[in-house]
């Protein structure tokens, strides 16, 4: 089993990291393998809607010229997805945007590969958004028949400022539950 998460937040070392590497930790210690990608920073571009995914059926968008098609190739290889974004102005960053739009086309376009494999948000929010920006990825989750994991809160910590996050107590309970309880539904899938 295999878990590929996606750090969204142009801060490599930043609160969203740190969130996403507390759930793979936890996802680890169950004996599940993981993968960290940062694709926040990164030039991405959004979707054209030129629908060549849909015409090609060929499990790519037609941008070759960024990291997507890399990004849904590890989707499509892993039992189970993390995206992870910062809260901009109550919502998603442009790279985690551009990444559910095309990646979402693509899949739906191409037998829907991500069917009954598990996916769950992670949200850093200085105080107020998270709910939107939680939603946003949900979504992305749910147009792709997929599960959606849970924790004992919505999937976010208050972390307004570099380094806020490890003293968010409940915030990090909250990620280690998450991944706990991602692992226990990926081994009750398998």
């Amino acid at each position: 089993m295999k878990v590929v998460a996606f750090n969204c937040s142009p801060h490599r070392d930043g609160n969203t990291a740190h969130m996403i590497k507390t759930v793979l930790s936890e996802l680890e210690s169950e004996g599940i393998a993981t993968e960290f990608i940062q694709i926040g920073g990164k030039e991405i571009h959004g979707c054209k809607a030129c629908s060549a995914c849909r015409k090609n059926h060929d499990l790519m968008c037609s941008q070759k010229d960024d990291c997507i098609n890399d990004c849904i190739e590890k989707m499509i290889s892993a039992d189970g997805v993390i995206i992870g974004s910062p809260t901009y102005f109550a919502d998603l960053t442009p790279e985690a945007k551009a990444l559910i739009d095309r990646a979402g086309y693509v899949l739906r376009s191409n037998g829907n590969p991500m069917r009954r494999k598990v996916g769950t948000p992670v949200v850093a929010v200085r105080r107020a958004g998270s709910i939107h920006v939680i939603d946003s990825i949900t979504h992305f989750f749910t147009i792709n028949d997929m599960f959606v994991v849970p924790s004992s809160y919505w999937n976010m910590s208050l972390a307004p400022a570099p380094g806020d996050y490890e003293n968010d107590t409940e915030g990090v309970a909250t990620m280690k539950n998450l991944g706990q309880n991602m692992a226990w539904l990926l081994k009750r899938l398998e």
